[in-house]
């Protein structure tokens, strides 16, 4: 029976501590969906953030247009920086302030700063490691004439992040071995000249290409005596995971009790493998068209990006001639005999036109198509009730135009399905589908001791559809990190908002203890409504099965966060959040591991125009996701589910535009 105490009640006003602020918005940023405290481009393309560094009271952020701010919260625009090039193109990168002018670019005493980033050769497709100099703090920049200072021939080798190495008194640099899933280690005197230290990788999850890594040093629990450090490499099509390790100036190395943690590859033991793909050709299976080719690819073909995942040396690739390229292949016929086929599929999303088909008695009986990625990843189907029939499988690609190919391997009999996860297990840095690339700031003054990131808001799934116009991409809120300790003593990264937008709010409210019952709790008919919105709140579980939020509430769409205790998962739910019919793999309901401490749930958000990020438990587990609800969609509620909840505390801000004029 439940205890009386557990019941709805009406919450009343408790306090309001600041009056509205009217203010002046620059016009240019009060599009439809415009963050107002996201840094946005003003027009046009924004993806990465490059070259984050301080200098003189300066945080500087390229992309590689520039912006700058004092305060990481208002930023101001800056002519743009770097260039591409007729024969070489600019990609991402990081800068420094060359203090001691190893590299000689100083002019009159001062200090250069140096831009070192990827270089795209626009003919051959090569990526090399290029530098650029500015003796204006930034403004204007000359591309060094002995380009590339490296140079491996490759066409998957991006992202370089440089700092300075004290103990060696000389520059490191971690760069993506990108196809491989490894990052690479270089070590320079003078930031032109560079010599291969090591390699790191694969681990982790490895189920997409390898971007953006970072190195850098933090104090476990605040304790500077205690110092680790932390490697973070992001995988595509979003999300970056981290390794706690060391790093001796010329290897890191993961602590082993957090690799031991990952998850290894399905068990293959009693299974049966119908097609490895592993030979010259195909064998018995018959193929029409050219989009197949003559036989299994052995890596990304001519035009396509990598492509990770498949097993041994070869799979199916219908990219053969391009994405316009059509055909299908089809296998001999075969008895079902195992309840379940298990195979890898990447590609296109493209249902129907680039799938795989199992036949019976000539109909499509089942059938999966790709996610717009180039990684193949497990899929199953329960094929019990055909079972001593026969059948066929047949790979299709009759799709044109972007994402218009498949890829398939290991095709497979089994007693027993895949077990699938959204994600590969690793040690994710946000568990949203919008936080990649990230970057952190050199240069930070020392007294200050922080490390403090940004990413792209963005997923590369979906990033060129986004209904915004006139402009497309966003970044992050800037974010201070840290290492805790879980109560096994294993390290973890921590997330936490930078303490400087709290000079963001405005009006305030907050909220008396008590229960949040099943019936929704609408905190709009007391005025705590908003498109920009910070919230603070503490949970104490209770017999609820789920509780927490509904923000950007209007009559027909909602954004849910909230907490699963059953499951012990924070989530959030975007599936009715708006426009989410620009692509088919954007309504998502995004979830992530977090145990309650002393039986709490805290959860902090951010609501702005067109996204949310939720720190969990003071950002132990993290989730950013974008949105794109209709702009009279202000409001917002408590809920619970299957019971009560008790709300221990609440705190609601209204945060204000950093365009103001």
């Amino acid at each position: 029976m439940k205890k009386a105490y557990f019941c709805t009640i009406t919450f009343l006003f408790a306090s309001l501590a600041l009056a509205d602020r009217p203010q002046k918005v620059n016009s240019a940023y009060l599009q439809f969906n415009r963050p107002q405290f996201h840094f946005t481009p003003s027009t046009g393309w924004m993806g990465d953030p490059s070259g984050l560094v301080y200098e003189n009271g300066w945080y500087h952020l390229f992309y590689w247009g520039h912006a700058v701010s004092h305060d990481l919260v208002r930023w101001e625009r800056w002519p743009r920086a770097l260039r591409s090039g007729r024969s070489v193109g600019v990609m991402s990168g990081s800068a420094v302030v060359d203090w001691n002018n190893t590299s000689g670019f100083g002019k009159d005493g001062k200090p250069p700063m140096v831009a070192i980033y990827s270089g795209l050769h626009k003919t051959t497709r090569r990526q090399t490691q290029d530098i650029a100099y500015s003796n204006d703090g930034g403004r204007t920049w000359t591309k060094y004439a002995g380009n590339p200072v490296i140079d491996l021939g490759l066409t998957e080798f991006r992202d370089p992040q440089v700092f300075w190495y004290e103990p060696a008194r000389h520059w490191i640099m971690v760069v993506s071995l990108a196809a491989e899933t490894k990052v690479s280690f270089y070590a320079s005197n003078d930031l032109k000249h560079w010599g291969h230290l090591s390699e790191f990788g694969p681990a982790g999850a490895t189920g997409g290409v390898w971007e953006c890594p970072d190195l850098f040093m933090l104090p476990v629990e605040g304790n500077p005596k205690n110092m680790k450090w932390v490697l973070k490499v992001d995988v595509q099509p979003t999300g970056g995971q981290y390794f706690v390790g060391d790093f001796d100036g010329t290897n890191f190395s993961c602590d082993h009790t957090l690799l031991d943690q990952l998850e290894s590859s399905p068990d293959d033991a009693g299974n049966v493998v119908f097609a490895d793909f592993e030979g010259d050709d195909y064998g018995a299976w018959i193929t029409t068209g050219h989009a197949f080719g003559k036989g299994p690819a052995h890596g990304m073909l001519a035009g396509q990006n990598a492509v990770l995942g498949f097993r041994g040396s070869g799979f199916v690739n219908s990219f053969h001639g391009g994405d316009d390229s059509q055909g299908t292949l089809t296998s001999p016929e075969f008895t079902l005999a195992n309840p379940y086929i298990r195979f890898l599929i990447g590609g296109g999303y493209k249902p129907q036109k680039a799938c795989i088909n199992l036949l019976v008695d000539g109909q499509v009986v089942r059938t999966e198509t790709g996610r717009d990625m180039e990684a193949l990843r497990w899929a199953n189907w329960d094929v019990r009730e055909f079972m001593g029939r026969p059948a066929r499988i047949q790979i299709v690609d009759h799709a044109t135009g972007g994402w218009g190919h498949i890829n398939v391997d290991q095709i497979t009999f089994s007693d027993r399905p895949v077990k699938l996860d959204e994600r590969e297990k690793a040690h994710w840095i946000d568990y949203g589908d919008d936080f990649y690339a990230t970057r952190s700031w050199h240069g930070l003054p020392d007294p200050d001791l922080r490390r403090v990131w940004l990413a792209w808001m963005g997923n590369w799934r979906y990033a060129t559809d986004i209904p915004t116009v006139p402009w497309k991409g966003m970044q992050s809120i800037p974010r201070e990190l840290g290492l805790s300790k879980d109560s096994l003593g294993r390290i973890y990264l921590t997330q936490q908002p930078v303490r400087e937008l709290k000079s963001l709010r405005t009006r305030h409210w907050e909220r008396p203890a008590g229960l949040v019952g099943p019936a929704n709790q609408n905190l709009s008919r007391d005025g705590i409504r908003g498109n920009a919105l910070e919230i603070v709140a503490d949970f104490e579980c209770g017999d609820a099965s789920e509780f927490g939020f509904k923000v950007r509430q209007g009559t027909k769409e909602e954004t849910v966060i909230g907490y699963d205790v059953r499951n012990q998962k924070m989530f959030v739910d975007r599936t009715r959040s708006g426009r989410v019919d620009f692509n088919p793999s954007f309504p998502a309901r995004n979830l992530a591991p977090l145990m309650p401490v002393q039986n709490i749930i805290r959860l902090h958000v951010f609501v702005d125009e067109c996204s949310v990020e939720v720190f969990g438990n003071d950002g132990r587990t993290v989730i950013s996701d974008e949105i794109f609800p209709d702009p009279s969609s202000d409001g917002l509620s408590l809920y619970s589910v299957g019971g009560s909840a008790r709300l221990a505390k609440l705190d609601v801000w209204r945060l204000g535009s950093i365009w103001k004029k």
